[in-house]
């Protein structure tokens, strides 16, 4: 990361995951990197996305590590509890889109919510979630996936929101979503069966990079992984 200090301090939200770890271990290799810590349910006792409470206490138990110049938020889900997406509103079921929105757009809100007071208000400061492509309004071409594309576009409004707020105590901070491309983990191996996908640490590498490059005016906005902008 050649924008941030020399030094800088890094935390990864959802390290065990295929992506998380990827990244972790991406801004761990940096010699620039002075410290990169991680935070998961499986790594972290008692942190879960959704519940309340095991975030704000993450985000205190974390509180001497930083400030952190970077968080990356690599957190979400697209088949939770064993339900898989909707292919049409018929099969829309009231509960299952609760879990989507709480694990995809309640649970990141709150994590903006504890840890962006530990994001370095002094200096460049850097704060990416992982949105998907199919959170775009505007690029919705084949329907479908309801409950996953709700909360994803619902993450992309938080993410624009919470910029705003930010640019006013953090004047050179940038916050963005991301789109991680289609990459091989868990969460695509049921629905890209004989497609081309990527290598966790290629997509952990491409991110990296795009978010290194924004600058505070393209704060608040939606990229692809090879930096190209995403509309809403």
């Amino acid at each position: 990361m050649e924008t941030l200090a020399d030094g800088y301090r890094a935390l990864v939200v959802g390290e065990s995951g295929g992506i998380g770890s990827a990244v972790l271990a991406e801004l761990a290799s940096d010699p620039r990197c002075g410290n990169a810590v991680g935070l998961s349910r499986k790594t972290s006792a008692g942190f879960d996305l959704t519940v309340p409470g095991s975030i704000e206490r993450a985000a205190d138990d974390l509180k001497g590590e930083g400030p952190f110049d970077l968080i990356f938020d690599a957190t979400g889900a697209l088949i939770i509890e064993g339900v898989p997406p909707e292919k049409t509103i018929k099969a829309l079921d009231a509960e299952a889109m609760a879990r989507q929105f709480a694990v995809n757009a309640i649970g990141p809100a709150l994590l903006f919510k504890h840890f962006l007071p530990l994001l370095n208000r002094n200096q460049r400061s850097l704060f990416a979630t992982l949105s998907a492509r199919v959170g775009s309004i505007g690029d919705n071409h084949l329907g479908g996936w309801i409950s996953y594309r709700a909360s994803k576009a619902a993450l992309n409004q938080i993410v624009r929101t919470v910029s705003r707020e930010a640019a006013r105590t953090h004047r050179q901070s940038v916050i963005a979503a991301f789109h991680p491309g289609t990459v091989e983990t868990r969460l695509s191996d049921a629905y890209c069966s004989g497609k081309e996908r990527q290598k966790p640490a290629q997509s952990a590498t491409a991110m990296l990079s795009v978010l290194d490059r924004l600058t505070a005016e393209q704060s608040g906005g939606f990229f692809a992984y090879d930096g190209t902008a995403i509309e809403w």
